[in-house]
């Protein structure tokens, strides 16, 4: 409480009106919490691009084919996607890991081959979509990544996602850990018709009564989960235990922060929502965990481009905490 109350102090002694800074004001506070300081910093940003395929994409739950996954991974490998842009605007370093892409990407040198399994992960219509051992693989494999990235030098991560299929996950495990019926966590993803939306939600009712009602994490990765998003879920309680900054994208991988947070009671404390997109479902799910996001940009393209969009904003956060003279450095009379 003692190193709240000094941020604090510190942040409305700065040479402007209590408060006059919205949000930056907030995100100073919760950064300097997250690192114990209160003059914090952020050093080497770091991006892990986790890919994979979705059994339930057979059943038509996407307007994308499943070959859009392997060809986007090489897409991100040349350089050319969303989310290099804006890496290179924003200097984070990229990391591109194959957690379960349905094709072979061993020719592709600036791809990570940390396959869990060779095709994705099972068609949860049926069966699990996971092994339990394939689930903790995943958690591991998250964790060795983010360690990786801190011995860069890294402290504050985004996590993005390709896995076509990955909204349909998402939804089951929003309706589940926040009690929501199904047909408020279904939207249209990358771009499905009112059709399209209705037949979803019917394939994902069937699932949802395949395995019953229930809250627990660990069958609900296994059962539901995507590679690519346990695999984040592992990520992002590694970068809260050391303390890092975590920048959270849109729906997916709010998706995962709720499962992190169900698996960790104070995970969300080091996460920041940083980009809120136009379904009414993420909306819910940013609500359900008492969280807002940063940006409202109408963005639905995945690959943790909300999150990089958002890092100026945290940065300016920083700054502001650390740059700007207070009251009595500057001889200002202050003022409300």
């Amino acid at each position: 409480m003692f190193l709240r109350d000094e941020l604090i102090r510190k942040i409305d002694n700065l040479n402007k009106p209590k408060g006059s800074m919205g949000r930056l004001e907030e995100l100073a506070l919760q950064i300097g919490l997250i690192q114990g300081t209160l003059t914090p910093e952020l050093k080497h940003p770091c991006h892990l691009l986790l890919g994979a395929d979705h059994g339930i994409e057979r059943e038509g739950v996407s307007i994308s084919p499943r070959e859009v996954t392997w060809q986007q991974m090489k897409n991100f490998s040349h350089g050319g996607g969303g989310v290099n842009m804006f890496c290179r605007q924003h200097g984070f370093d990229l990391t591109l890991v194959d957690v379960g892409v349905d094709h072979d990407l061993s020719d592709c040198p600036g791809i990570l081959n940390r396959k869990i399994a060779p095709h994705g992960t099972r068609n949860f219509l049926n069966e699990a979509a996971m092994t339990e051992t394939e689930m903790e693989t995943c958690l591991s494999l998250g964790s060795e990544l983010v360690d990786g990235c801190r011995e860069m030098g890294c402290n504050v991560l985004s996590v993005g996602e390709m896995g076509i299929g990955n909204t349909s996950p998402s939804s089951l495990w929003m309706s589940e850990l926040l009690d929501i019926p199904l047909e408020q966590c279904v939207g249209a993803g990358a771009g499905l018709n009112s059709e399209g939306v209705r037949r979803k939600l019917q394939i994902l009712s069937r699932c949802q009564e395949r395995v019953g009602h229930t809250t627990d994490p660990g069958t609900l990765m296994r059962e539901y989960g995507g590679f690519e998003m346990v695999t984040a879920v592992g990520a992002m309680l590694r970068a809260a235990e050391l303390r890092m900054v975590l920048l959270v994208d849109g729906f997916i991988m709010s998706a995962c922060a709720l499962m992190a947070s169900r698996l960790e009671p104070t995970f969300l404390s080091s996460a920041i929502f940083c980009h809120q997109g136009d379904e009414a479902g993420h909306r819910l799910m940013l609500d359900g965990m008492g969280v807002k996001g940063l940006l409202q940009l109408g963005m639905r393209l995945g690959e943790g481009t909300g999150a990089l969009c958002a890092y100026p904003i945290v940065e300016s956060a920083v700054r502001m905490i650390n740059e700007m003279n207070n009251f009595d450095n500057a001889k200002i009379t202050k003022y409300f």
